[in-house]
């Protein structure tokens, strides 16, 4: 809502890409004996779609399906690279076969094309001022994505999935199947927060490095975001329970007092 009505269009195709994607390999059992076929089936024919209207678009051709017809006029219009979307698809393709990773670094080649790369197909679409807002975005989108791994861990053992580094999990003696908080699992929390707020902190220059409105949306969406964050600790780090959500009354505050003062970018130091 805070951009203009062109570019949220095209945020809008963007998110539909990536979630219509998201939703084949996280959908109930989709990844579980005899089905992990078939979901790798429908991920590959879904990339086939995209490939196909994305060319018939270069073609100035007309897409039928209204989701693809947007997805490919917004990566046509907006110049995004199409490796990026290689990245993406391989990244999902990984869910279907991996649900464990020893080391961070591992987790990062994962986070590489299901995170960063998400960064980088939104630059185009934001308009950057200066070529050296591409690595922020990409510490944004790996920022993003651990704040959701840290939040959903609960969700993703239901799916079998671990994202929290192995080496990390015995590092702390920690044990998320346990599904409660223990003094181990408090000490890595804590770890993997201060891990993900630095990553925060390497995004923050390159929201200096956009349009006014494209900085204002995307410093808005890191405050609430990062906000996550401060509300597991007051939870005592509980994300088994419940899902820890930002309230929507704090998320209209700092939406609505950007709008109200259109030169004011939030702040993005982590709220205490």
């Amino acid at each position: 809502m805070l951009l203009p009505r062109a570019q949220r269009r095209q945020v809008h195709a963007v998110y539909a890409l990536c979630r219509l994607a998201d939703d084949i390999v996280d959908a109930p059992q989709a990844t579980t004996g005899a089905h992990a076929a078939g979901t790798g089936q429908a991920l590959h024919a879904f990339a086939d779609r995209f490939t196909a209207a994305v060319e018939v678009a270069r073609r100035g051709g007309l897409v039928e399906d209204p989701v693809m017809a947007a997805i490919a006029d917004t990566v046509r219009a907006s110049g995004i690279e199409r490796e990026c979307f290689d990245r993406f698809f391989g990244a999902m393709a990984m869910d279907l076969t991996t649900t464990r990773y020893e080391t961070f670094d591992d987790l990062v080649g994962y986070m590489e094309g299901s995170a960063a790369v998400i960064g980088e197909m939104m630059l185009p679409v934001l308009r950057p001022l200066r070529p050296e807002a591409r690595e922020p975005a990409r510490s944004l989108g790996f920022a993003f994505q651990l704040t959701n791994f840290l939040r959903d861990v609960g969700e993703d053992l239901d799916r079998g999935r671990v994202y929290v580094p192995q080496a990390d999990l015995r590092r702390f003696d920690a044990d998320p199947w346990l599904r409660r908080v223990t003094p181990q699992w408090r000490a890595l929390l804590a770890f993997e927060i201060e891990r993900n707020r630095e990553l925060y902190a390497r995004a923050d220059p390159g929201i200096a490095m956009l349009p006014p409105a494209s900085a204002r949306c995307v410093a808005t969406a890191r405050v609430l975001y990062s906000r996550i964050l401060d509300r597991i600790e007051r939870c005592d780090y509980d994300v088994f329970s419940a899902r820890v959500r930002v309230p929507r009354p704090e998320k209209a505050w700092v939406a609505a007092a950007t709008v109200v003062n259109p030169r004011r970018v939030p702040r993005t130091e982590v709220a205490a």
